[in-house]
């Protein structure tokens, strides 16, 4: 806009909705770029889906009991077997994906969200306030994760929403973690500067200015912290402490096959794979992800 020979230039929403917009377009390029992340994306999303669709696409209720079939091989009528129960193997995989995911998504979901704001408001503010997060946040990261999520759970019980908040409590050290040292790089710089010299308010300064400029390396732990939590609950169920039957859960399923794993190993097999084909998927993503948000990385 010229006003008497001069231009002035107004900042609409407009400019920053095609700023963000850019930004992701150059992001998916870069994510795409990346064959072995595409590859883990693919091989995800048609894990998400079929775990979506079992109750349309299962050929059988994954309760159904066939006892006069029990442990049977692969064949035209069950194409991954039945277990010791009869039940139709694919059928449970199907479903149980449905808990296994949910249960991942959700508690890394929860964890990185309260161990953002412990992390973000520790690494902003400093100083008493800080150290007392830190050193509480210490105790907990003194017991390894696997461990602290089964004390929890044998606490609480067995149960698919105890097995969530176990995962969720024993992943909020490490995500407040991260989001400290993240913000901590940020917080000194001059946009920061700026925001205070105009008293914008500190919550605001922290959400929308510390927080969302450091976002990049937390997102790619969420994303890898899905991969670990899906493994952390199929050992939680492995051991008796997750989702209990008659629901179906990859890493109980593992667990119901292992008394006869050398007669009948179908029954262990299935499901072992589909964990890790899970958990590789998700990683492989990440990585890409990782390397299409590092703006040291040209591709």
């Amino acid at each position: 806009m010229e006003q008497n020979g001069t231009y002035s230039f107004l900042y609409t929403e407009d400019d920053e909705s095609v700023k963000k917009e850019s930004m992701f377009r150059i992001t998916m390029k870069r994510l795409l770029k990346n064959k072995m992340a595409v590859l883990g994306g693919i091989i995800l999303i048609i894990i998400v889906l079929a775990s979506l669709l079992a109750p349309w696409i299962s050929p059988y209720d994954y309760t159904y009991q066939e006892l006069y079939n029990v442990n049977a091989g692969p064949s035209a009528e069950h194409w991954l077997g039945t277990d010791s129960l009869g039940r139709d193997i694919l059928s449970r995989l199907l479903h149980g994906g449905r808990n296994s995911l949910t249960i991942g998504i959700v508690s890394t979901l929860l964890s990185a969200l309260a161990g953002t704001a412990l992390g973000a408001t520790a690494g902003y503010y400093g100083g008493a306030y800080d150290n007392v997060v830190m050193r509480i946040l210490d105790v907990f990261q003194a017991v390894p994760s696997m461990l602290l999520a089964i004390a929890i759970s044998a606490t609480l019980g067995t149960g698919y929403i105890n097995c969530i908040i176990a995962l969720t409590i024993s992943g909020i050290p490490g995500s407040a973690r991260m989001a400290r040292a993240s913000c901590m790089g940020v917080r000194n710089q001059d946009y920061i500067e700026a925001a205070v010299s105009i008293n914008a308010s500190e919550p605001r300064i922290i959400f929308k200015h510390v927080l969302m400029n450091a976002l990049a390396p937390i997102f790619v732990m969420a994303t890898m912290g899905v991969a670990s939590n899906i493994l952390m609950s199929a050992s939680l169920s492995f051991v008796g402490l997750g989702v209990q039957p008659p629901e179906a859960e990859w890493g109980a399923m593992v667990s119901a096959g292992r008394n006869v794993l050398r007669y009948y190993p179908h029954i262990c097999i299935s499901p072992a794979i589909i964990i890790m084909l899970t958990v590789l998927s998700i990683n492989m993503l990440g990585d890409g992800l990782r390397d299409a948000l590092d703006p040291r990385l040209k591709q």
